[in-house]
C-alpha cells in the first residue's frame, strides 16, 4: 500500500492517511522510551511485536463488543484504523500496586488493591502527563461527565477482558493505559478505545516468578525487552512456538 501524507509522528508511532476517509494507517516503531522520552534506544523488531500484540487485543475486544478504532493489520508494522476524535487523557486502570501509585502513596509494590482503581492522566509531554481529577477534566471541557462515565465503564471491561486473557497464559495484568476518542455516527456518539494496547501499555508479571514482561524491563535495565515481549506473544500464541505446532497453522501476511 502506497505511503500517503505523514499524520501524526509519536514516540512509538507514526499516523499516515489511510486509503479512505476516515481511516488511518498507523505504523508501529522499533523506538523504545522512558522517562518521558529521556531514556530511549532503537529495539530491533519491538515494533513488529507490538503491532501485532495490539492486533490480538483489540480484535479481541471487538469480538466481544468491546469497541475500538481497530478495522485489520495491514502487514507485519502497519494496521488500518478508524480516525477518531482524541480525548486529551491516559486512562490508567490498576489492580496491583507499582510504578507511580505505589511512589505517591508510599505502597508497596505488589500489593493487590482491594479494587481496580481508574485514574485519568492529562496528556501533555511537557507537563509530565500530570494526574488529573474528574472535576479538571469536565471544567476544562476535555470530557463531560457522560464521557467519563462511558469511559470508565469501557476501561473497567478492558480490565476484565484483558486480566481473563492474562491468567489463561500464566501471566498477572498489574495495571494498563488505554486511550480513547470520540466516533461520531451521524448525531449519534460513541467512545471507543483507541491508540494501542501492547506491553508498552501494560505491566505484566509472571504469576509463578513475579518476572516483569512489559516496558519495566526497559526503564529498569533487567534484561531484553524484546525477549520479554516475545515471551507474552508465545504465551497468547501471536508468535510461532520454536517447535511449530501441526496442528496450528502460524501467522503470515
Amino acid at each position: 500500500m502506497a505511503r500517503r501524507k505523514k499524520v501524526y509522528e509519536g514516540k512509538a508511532k507514526i499516523l499516515y492517511e489511510g486509503p479512505e476517509p476516515g481511516t488511518l494507517i498507523q505504523y508501529f516503531k522499533d523506538d523504545a522510551t522512558a522517562f518521558n522520552a529521556q531514556k530511549v534506544e532503537v529495539i530491533e523488531g519491538k515494533g513488529v511485536l507490538n503491532n501485532r500484540l495490539s492486533e490480538f487485543f483489540m480484535q479481541g475486544l471487538n469480538d466481544i463488543g468491546v469497541p475500538t478504532h481497530f478495522i485489520r493489520r495491514i502487514n507485519m508494522r502497519e494496521q488500518l484504523i478508524r480516525q477518531v476524535e482524541m480525548i486529551p487523557l491516559e486512562v490508567v486502570v490498576r489492580n496491583i500496586a507499582a510504578g507511580s501509585l505505589s511512589k505517591r502513596l508510599g505502597i508497596d509494590e505488589g500489593t493487590a488493591l482491594p479494587r481496580p482503581i481508574v485514574e485519568f492522566y492529562y496528556k501533555d509531554d511537557k507537563l509530565g502527563d500530570p494526574l488529573v481529577a474528574e472535576e479538571h477534566i469536565i471544567a476544562f471541557g476535555w470530557a463531560t461527565q457522560q464521557d467519563l462515565d462511558d469511559i470508565v465503564a469501557l476501561a473497567l471491561r478492558v480490565n476484565d477482558f484483558l486480566s481473563g486473557v492474562m491468567i489463561g497464559v500464566g501471566i498477572r495484568l498489574v495495571d494498563f493505559k488505554i486511550e480513547v476518542g470520540r466516533i461520531w455516527d451521524n448525531d449519534y456518539q460513541r467512545i471507543v478505545v483507541a491508540d494501542e494496547i501492547s506491553p508498552d501499555s501494560c505491566r505484566l508479571w509472571d504469576i509463578k516468578t513475579g518476572q516483569k514482561l512489559d516496558k519495566d524491563v526497559f526503564r529498569r535495565d533487567l534484561g531484553s525487552l524484546a525477549e520479554a515481549y516475545s515471551e507474552v506473544a508465545r504465551r497468547l500464541g501471536v508468535l510461532p512456538s520454536v517447535a511449530p505446532a501441526v496442528t496450528k497453522p502460524t501467522l503470515i501476511n
